[in-house]
Formats: C-alpha cells, sequence, structure tokens
C-alpha cells in the first residue's frame, strides 16, 4: 500500500495563490464523510498517493507521495547547452539531469544492458533508433520492433526516448509499446524522459496523465521528476502549476536542491514575479547552495525590469560576497541588466561608483555606450566616445553602437557618415554594421545605395555572413530583382529544390512559387515546368510538427469541436520571440508604446511567425490586428494569403465582421489569391455567431465569384444551418444534396449533426433516405446506422429507435455499446429507468462492455433526480471497471450538488478538475455559473468568468448576462456595473479601432 500524503499545508509563500481554494469547514467535534469526501476517497483513493477525506481536503490535486517513493538512484548532474544534441537535450539548465544507474527490467526474458555494464549497448539504441524516426506512416512500428526480437531494458528505452523527443508522437508510441511487454516495467528515469518530452511540446494533459500514471504504478518520482514539471510549467507561463508542485515536492519529503531552486525562479522571473523570487533566492542562499552566474543574471534581469534598483544592487553585492565573481565582473553585470531594461539612471549610477572604483573598462564603457544608443540617446552617446578617445581605445564595435543609435532614430545620412569615419581613422567597420544599414536602405526604397554598400563591404575583404547574405537576398526579392538573388546562376534554384527533395527538407507553396517565377522571368522555362513537377510531386514529412498525443478516432458518433482549416506550415521563427511579442500585444493598451516597443527588438518577422502570434492572441485581437496592420506596412515584409487568412478569423471570432469583411477586400486589393479556405473561414465566423443568413449569403457569394466550395466549406455551412441557434433545415438540405453531387463525402461528424437536425425536426423519412444514399456510396453501414439511432434518441423518437434496432440484423449489423448507449441514454431522459437498468444487464448477458457513456449517462440521470448516493455508487464503478470519468461525469456531479445545496462539495469536484484532470470546458463553467446564480451565489459566479478569461476561455454574452442579472437580483448592483464593465474591455481588446 502507498502511504497517504496530507493535503497540502498553507505556506507563506503561496498565500495569496491558495485564496481561492475552498477548503471544507471542520471543527472540534469529528462530523460523517460528507458526500464529497465519499467521491473524493473514490477518485484519490490512499493507494493512489492522494489524501483520504480523514486528512482533509483543500481542493489541491496532490502529485508526490511522501518521501518513502523518493527515488534512491545517484544521480549524475552533466551541464549542457546544445539543446539541438538529443544526448544533450535534459540538461541541468532546464532542470532536467542525465541519471546513473537504473533498476534492471526484463523484456522476454533476455539480458538487458543493466546486467551487463560492459555491453556497448549503442548498436541496439540506433537500431531501435532508426525503426521509431523512420516511422512516417504512422503504421508498422510497433511489428517491425517485434521483428526486431532485441531485447530493452529500461537504459535502452532511456536512451532511444532522449534520442526521439523531436518526434515526441514517436516516442511515445514506443513508449507504450514497450510498456506492454511482458515483465517489462517503466522506471522513473524512462518516465523522466518521457514527461520531459511532453512538456517540451507543452502538451500538459500528456504530462498530467503520466504522472497519474507513475502513480498507478507505484513508481517513485525523484529530484528529477519535480524539477523536470516545475521548468516545463514555468517555461508555458503556468505559474500557479508550478508552484503547487514546488510545494507537493516540499510535502513528498524530497528536499528541493540546486536544479529545482534554479527551475523555479527562472519560472518567477518570467511571469515577473519579483517579490515570490526574492523568497526562493533567499531559503537557497540560506541553505548554503551555490548561485551561479546566469542565476545572478537572471534575477537582476527581473528586479531591473521591475524598477527594483537596491534588489539588483543587493544581488551585485552578493555575487561579490560569495566570490563567484570579481568585484569589476558583478559591477558590469549590473549596469548591464540596468541597461538593457532602459534603466539609464541607474545605470549612470552604477557607472559613476565603478568610475570611483577604479574598475571601468572598455567592456563598461561599451555597455553603457549601447544602452544609450538603444534607447536613441544619440548625442550623449557622442559625448561619451569623444571622452572615451581620451580614457581608452575606441574600437570598431564601439562606432557600431553610434551607427545603430542613428538607424533607430531613422537617420541612415548619419549612420553612412559614422561608417565612413570608422575607416578613416584606420579601423574596419563590423559586418553587423554594413548589414544593419543595408537592411535600412532597403526598406527606405534607396536600393542602388544599398548594393554600392555592399560591394564596398566586399571590396574591404570584408567576408558576408549568412545574415547579410539573407538581407541582400531579401533586398533584390523585394525589389523586384530575383534574378540578382540567385548570381551569377539565375537557373541554381531549381538544383536547390532537387536538393531540398533529397533531403526531406519541406518547401513551402511560397518558396516553389518565388522559384518558379525566378525562373520563368529569366526564360528558364524547361526548368520552371521541373520545378512545378517537382512541387506537384513533394510530399511534406512534417513529423517534428505533429503532436504528441493523437487524438483516437474510433467509430462513435461524438461530437467534437468545429475549429478552422489548418495548414501545413514550417517553423521559420523562435518560439521566444514569438512569446514576446505577445507579451507586448497583451501587456500595453497604448498602440503607440506597443508600436514603439515593437521596433526596438530589431525582430525579423516572417509570414509563418506572424500567423503564430494571431493564433495566440485571440483575446486580444484589437491589438493582434493593430499589429497585423502595423507588420504589413514594413517594407521587408508581405503578408500570404495564409497571415490574412488567421486574421479574417480573428475578427470575425471577435464579432467585427465589419473589419473582417475590410481585410478581405485589402488582401483582394494587394493582389492576393483567396482561397477556398478564406471564404470557409468568413462562413464559418458568421455561423458561429448565429448569423446563418450572411453565412448563405457569403457562399453564395463565393460561387459568384467563381470559387468553387471544398469539403470543408460545405461541411461548415451544413453543421451551422443544422445548429440550434439560426437553424435552416430545408437550406442545409440543399447544401447537402449539393456536397454530395461536388463529389465530397461528409464525415461522420457532419452526418451525425445532420441526422439529428432531420430527427429534431421531423424529418424521419428524409433522414433514413440520407443513411440508404450514403451507404451506397461507401459510407460504413454499421456507423450509419449507429448514428441515425443516436439521432432519433437525441430527438427523443425512443419508439422510432428501438424499431430500428431490430432492423440492424436483417441489415448485416449488430447492436454496438454505441448503439446501446444512445438507447439507454434516451430511456433516462425519459424517466424509463428500469428499462435502462434492463438494458444494461441485457449488456452484460451479451458480451457488450459498459462503455464511460453509458455510466456517465446514469450519473446524470442520479443527479437530475437528486439521488446523490446512488450517482456517487455509479461514479465508484466506472473508476472500478476502468472507465475514465470525462468532463460530462465531472460536470453533472458539480449539477447535482449544487442542487442538492452542496455548494462546498460543487467547488471541490470543481476545483480538483483543474488540478487534476480533465480541465473544465466552456460547457462545465456556463453551467456551473448558471446554478451559482440561481443558488444565489452570483459573487461566485463573477469569479468563475475570470477565471474562464485565465484560462483562455472567452465567455459568451450570455454568461456576461446570467451574472449581470444575478447579481442585480441579490442587490449588489456595483458588483453588477463590474460585470458590464468587464464585458466592455474585453469587447475592446477584440475589436479593431484604427
Amino acid at each position: 500500500m502507498r502511504n497517504v500524503i496530507k493535503p497540502f499545508a498553507s505556506h507563506s509563500l503561496f498565500s495569496h495563490h491558495f485564496n481561492s481554494l475552498r477548503t471544507l469547514s471542520s471543527n472540534n467535534k469529528p462530523n460523517p464523510p460528507s458526500l464529497y469526501q465519499n467521491i473524493t476517497n473514490i477518485i484519490f483513493s490512499p493507494e493512489d498517493g492522494f489524501p483520504s477525506s480523514e486528512d482533509g481536503s483543500e481542493g489541491v490535486r496532490q502529485i508526490a507521495p511522501k518521501s518513502s517513493r523518493s527515488s534512491n538512484a545517484k544521480r549524475t548532474h552533466v551541464e549542457a547547452s546544445d539543446s539541438e544534441d538529443v544526448d544533450r537535450a535534459f540538461d541541468s539548465s532546464q532542470g532536467v539531469r542525465q541519471i546513473g544507474p537504473k533498476s534492471s527490467c526484463f523484456l522476454n526474458s533476455k539480458p538487458t544492458v543493466s546486467e551487463t555494464s560492459s555491453k556497448d549497448v549503442s548498436p541496439i539504441v540506433q537500431r531501435i533508433t532508426e525503426i521509431v524516426r523512420l516511422e512516417t506512416a504512422r503504421i508498422g512500428m510497433e511489428r517491425r520492433l517485434d521483428e526486431l526480437g532485441l531485447s530493452c531494458g529500461p537504459d535502452v528505452v532511456e536512451m532511444v526516448l532522449k534520442r526521439c523527443f523531436k518526434v515526441g508522437h514517436l516516442a511515445l508510441r514506443f513508449f507504450n509499446w514497450v510498456k506492454l511487454k511482458p515483465e517489462y516495467c517503466h522506471t522513473t528515469e524512462t518516465y523522466n524522459a518521457m514527461i520531459y518530452i511532453a512538456g517540451e511540446a507543452q502538451e500538459f494533459y500528456l504530462v498530467e496523465k503520466l504522472i497519474a500514471e507513475m502513480d498507478d504504478e507505484l513508481c517513485p518520482k525523484d529530484i528529477e521528476t519535480w524539477t523536470i514539471l516545475i521548468s516545463h510549467y514555468g517555461k508555458a507561463g503556468r505559474i500557479g502549476k508550478a508552484l503547487l508542485t514546488f510545494e507537493a515536492m516540499r510535502k513528498s519529503g524530497c528536499e528541493p536542491d540546486r536544479g529545482a531552486y534554479k527551475a523555479i525562479l527562472r519560472a518567477l522571473c518570467y511571469v515577473r514575479k519579483p517579490e515570490l523570487a526574492t523568497e526562493f533566492y533567499q531559503e537557497m542562499a540560506s541553505k548554503n547552495m551555490v548561485v551561479d552566474v546566469g542565476l545572478y543574471q537572471m534575477l537582476m534581469s527581473c528586479f531591473a525590469r521591475s524598477d527594483n534598483k537596491q534588489a539588483v544592487l543587493s544581488l551585485r553585492n552578493d555575487m561579490i560576497k560569495c566570490g563567484q565573481v570579481s568585484e569589476n565582473d558583478a559591477y558590469s553585470l549590473a549596469l548591464k541588466c540596468f541597461c538593457s531594461f532602459g534603466k539609464l539612471k541607474d545605470a549612470q549610477e552604477v557607472f559613476k561608483e565603478m568610475k570611483r572604483k577604479s574598475l571601468v573598462g572598455s567592456d563598461a564603457y561599451d555597455i553603457l555606450l549601447k544602452g544609450l544608443c538603444r534607447e536613441g540617446k544619440v548625442d550623449e552617446a557622442i559625448e561619451m566616445i569623444e571622452y572615451m578617445k581620451n580614457e581608452s581605445s575606441v574600437s570598431s564595435r564601439t562606432y557600431g553602437f553610434l551607427i545603430h543609435g542613428f538607424l533607430s532614430k531613422g537617420d541612415i545620412g548619419k549612420a553612412i557618415d559614422v561608417l565612413h569615419r570608422v575607416r578613416e581613422i584606420g579601423c574596419l567597420p563590423t559586418i553587423s554594421s554594413y548589414t544593419e544599414i543595408i537592411q535600412h536602405l532597403f526598406s527606405s526604397n534607396q536600393y542602388e545605395t544599398a548594393c554600392e554598400l555592399y560591394e564596398e563591404m566586399l571590396e574591404n575583404s570584408i567576408r558576408p555572413d549568412i545574415v547579410v547574405t539573407t538581407a541582400m537576398v531579401a533586398g533584390h526579392v523585394h525589389h523586384g530583382q530575383v534574378s540578382k538573388a540567385w548570381l551569377p546562376n539565375p537557373s541554381k534554384p531549381s538544383s536547390f529544390l532537387k536538393e531540398m527533395s533529397d533531403l526531406d527538407i519541406n518547401a513551402t507553396d511560397g518558396i516553389f512559387g518565388l522559384v518558379i517565377n525566378s525562373l520563368t522571368g529569366n526564360g528558364y522555362f524547361e526548368k520552371a515546368e521541373e520545378a512545378e513537377k517537382i512541387r506537384r510531386s513533394f510530399k511534406v514529412d512534417n513529423l517534428e510538427n505533429e503532436p504528441i498525443s493523437q487524438p483516437v478516432d474510433h467509430l462513435s458518433p461524438e461530437e467534437h469541436e468545429i475549429s478552422s482549416c489548418p495548414v501545413a506550415r514550417v517553423k521559420d521563427f523562435s518560439d521566444d520571440d514569438v512569446r514576446e511579442v505577445c507579451r507586448i500585444l497583451s501587456s500595453s493598451e497604448e498602440w503607440n508604446s506597443t508600436r514603439e516597443q515593437l521596433a526596438r527588438r530589431m525582430i525579423s518577422f516572417t509570414p509563418n511567425m506572424v500567423d503564430a502570434i494571431l493564433r495566440r492572441c485571440q483575446r486580444h485581437s484589437r491589438a493582434a490586428l493593430q499589429f497585423f496592420s502595423w507588420i504589413g506596412k514594413q517594407t521587408n515584409y508581405a503578408h500570404t494569403t495564409e497571415t490574412y487568412n488567421m486574421a479574417i478569423k480573428l475578427a470575425g471570432s471577435a464579432k467585427d465582421f465589419k473589419h473582417m469583411r475590410y481585410l478581405y477586400q485589402e488582401m483582394k486589393r494587394k493582389g492576393l489569391s483567396a482561397a477556398a479556405n478564406t471564404w470557409t473561414i468568413m462562413i464559418a465566423q458568421y455561423g458561429q455567431a448565429g448569423l446563418t443568413e450572411l453565412a448563405l449569403k457569403t457562399f453564395k457569394e463565393m460561387k459568384s465569384e467563381g470559387y468553387s466550395p471544398d469539403g470543408s466549406t460545405f461541411k461548415y455551412l451544413i453543421v451551422f444551418l443544422c445548429g440550434q441557434k439560426g437553424r435552416k433545415i430545408e437550406e442545409a438540405m440543399k447544401i447537402f444534396q449539393e456536397m454530395n453531387q461536388a463529389g465530397y463525402m461528409p464525415d461522420k461528424e457532419t452526418v451525425g449533426i445532420y441526422l439529428s437536425s432531420l430527427c429534431e425536426s421531423g424529418k424521419l423519412v428524409d433522414a433514413r433516405r440520407t443513411i440508404i444514399s450514403l451507404c451506397k456510396r461507401g459510407f460504413e453501414t454499421q456507423l450509419a446506422y449507429s448514428m441515425l439511432i443516436k439521432s432519433l434518441c437525441r430527438a427523443g423518437r425512443l419508439e422510432e429507435a428501438l424499431l430500428s434496432t431490430s432492423e440492424l440484423a436483417k441489415l448485416g449489423c449488430r447492436m454496438d455499446r454505441y448503439v446501446y448507449g444512445s438507447i439507454i441514454h434516451a430511456m433516462l431522459r425519459g424517466s424509463r429507468i428500469d428499462e435502462a437498468l434492463n438494458k444494461v444487464e441485457e449488456m452484460k448477458m451479451v458480451g457488450v462492455p459498459l462503455t464511460t457513456q453509458i455510466q456517465t449517462s446514469l450519473v446524470v440521470h442520479f443527479c437530475k433526480e437528486k439521488e446523490i448516493e446512488k450517482a456517487v455508487e455509479t461514479f465508484k464503478t466506472m473508476r472500478e471497471t476502468g472507465c475514465e470519468p470525462t468532463v460530462i461525469t465531472y460536470s453533472a456531479l458539480i449539477r447535482g450538488f449544487m442542487n442538492a445545496g452542496m455548494v462546498s462539495d460543487a467547488w471541490d469536484i470543481f476545483r480538483r478538475m483543474k488540478l487534476k484532470g480533465p480541465l473544465p470546458d466552456f460547457e462545465t463553467y456556463s453551467m456551473f455559473m448558471t446554478c451559482l446564480c440561481k443558488g444565489g451565489k452570483s459573487e461566485d459566479a463573477l469569479l468563475l468568468i475570470r477565471e474562464m478569461l485565465d484560462s483562455g476561455i472567452i465567455p459568451s454574452a450570455v454568461n456576461f448576462r446570467t451574472v449581470f442579472h444575478g447579481l442585480n437580483r441579490e442587490g449588489k448592483t456595483e458588483l453588477a456595473q463590474s460585470v458590464l464593465q468587464t464585458k466592455w474591455l474585453l469587447k475592446r481588446e477584440r475589436m479593431f479601432l484604427n
């Protein structure tokens, strides 16, 4: 049996993070366990390493076991910096260290690496890695591994996983494959490797699943596990989870080491929490742990950014006391931090103190000079250079800062003058100075001058690097001189395409278009035709962009959220740059300030990067659309159809349909061809808002302009025409017929929604005709009739559904679990509980396993009838039979508790969802909000609106209206007004303003 963990105690560091977590009331007299406590014992039993009801509950997920479960394996700390090297990917800077001896496990009773330390396993690891990484068809990997017949101990598995961390979805398949082998068990080290891979991909649902699996398998977590979790939560900006994990580590008896402290400090600095960072730093120092220079610099930067001068100076003094660096280096580091964040007054005070201590060297001058130029204080920089001539030598690097300062002010002429002055004094200008000036010349349409400056650079024997070469290529292309970009051989691009194809490097449509246009313009028609053939045959194999956890697509006609049409993209940007831009867009309300910050960053934007930024800024779509407008006017950048599509979607999702249409017209004016996807996005945005008339009008407009609808266009139009809001069943039937005539086979989601709409509208004959027609075209018969029965049940046509089940055998179909599920759910909705339970028994007799759907239906029914004890018992049965509760299951329990007046228990279940999963979705929030308002708890419902926004879920107008009316009914008019203000601010954040 595992040790039971006590719930989190309140900690001074985290007190304000736990204010919102409701705790069960307690007094001196023992109370019988509540229904919530009974459920807690079912979900988080002591065997699973979670607190029992006797220990109390704070609604906080316990991730850790006690100290008896900490790993005893010896750890070898390996410092590494090259994240591209697979073996070095698990470096201490990210809180992950290489681990030494592992436990010995066996696969097929063959000797493993653990048994024979002298045996070189690298050939085995290499062979397995090749099979895993070369799996391109998503089938066959497991079979080939079985045929290989090699033994795989945990050491081998760990090494293979580390070599596959860039193809995480394949690593997961290998991880799951080896887990099923007889007598094999994963170790802490193999789990750590897989958790690291999932964390790098920011697939935190998978991370949580792996952690739960470790608990189920009695696999201990060690300091590496905790540090990986803290590090990745921190890098994703999920500081609450990082803090909870750190506290859980303490409670487990696992003492934080230097790597764990470094991970939490990195996370706190990333989200700008200097106060908390101070406490952790002081705690770390009190334990006499070594603080390296990198950590000092990170903390200094955090404090400098937050205008905490004294904290920066205090850290500087600590560095000197501990002897990590010299006094000169410590002062220089403080100076650099102040300059980096524009705190020039503080920087100049540090500089003066350095002069008094005779610590000023050329590096200190350069740091301050660079800071002055970055902030546009060029005059002060010139004065400093004049002073430097007397005090120390002035290098070409020094003048490079001055050149950057003039360029940031837009004064290219003075920048060129400084460049020539450098040559006059006998110095050779740096290549970065040439590059900056060339880029600005191209941006200001001084094409000839830029080319002349490049030639001058070559004459001075300065060898071009990749940056200046890229700048020249971009400049030639932007000014219509594509052939010059390929000098000396304009036909060279075709050979590059072949080389890319041979190396399996993805070429985008934009690259192909550029090459073909260049070849055609220079008269290489045969090579252009050859490039077009490569384009048609080229297979984009973008394994590294695959999600790790692939969705299971079973035959159940489940409903899925409708998403926008995905576009395959090649990554040509830095995630750090994207995060920084998104931070700027979300943190500033004034566009002028935002624009200045963006300009200072000197980021090289690409269409793919812009697309990624827009995708992450749905809540702040106003700033994102202003950014889209601004970047489109930059001379070295041009929007693509894909970036316009994303901007159109962003405007539409904010219901800013006027600007959505403006973007489409602007796109046409710029000569970009609107694909079917563009029209589909506009149709979907109208449909999502219930404006089906406008969606239909746009569909007709699309065809009148000569665009042919594709399968996605038909799908989304049908889905929204069949929706409850704005339903137009006759039009949906016409579009469905048109889709079939165009040769498109509807997917199961479309068919399910369409059939449900027909049945709810009483068009049962049409529903049956649709099924017959689809089956003739190749749609699977079993699936088709399963969906028909489900649609009849949803429409309340239980008798017709039962009649249809009697016809299944004649059609060669069977009563599967999905058919049973639909029938049982309909019976429960009709309060025919005895018949439903008889069907459940019938399933057991014929050997059809109970599904999560069926047991959730029972939970929903019992909660609706306020039979909470039976709901809890059914929930317990789900766990015992291996059926994992879903969001709907937990939501039903919350609704049941609320209807029974058990508000605190409902809150505890909700908090458990947020911390353990599955995460609450929009429907859960909306339902809970409505229940709270009905129960006179509208102030709590207001908190849910804020939580929704923090979770990235946009509340609907109905959500705001529900809470507003609830607060008014309770006489809380001021809070009600704050709801309207929040709604207005949210709308303002999302609507485009010129």
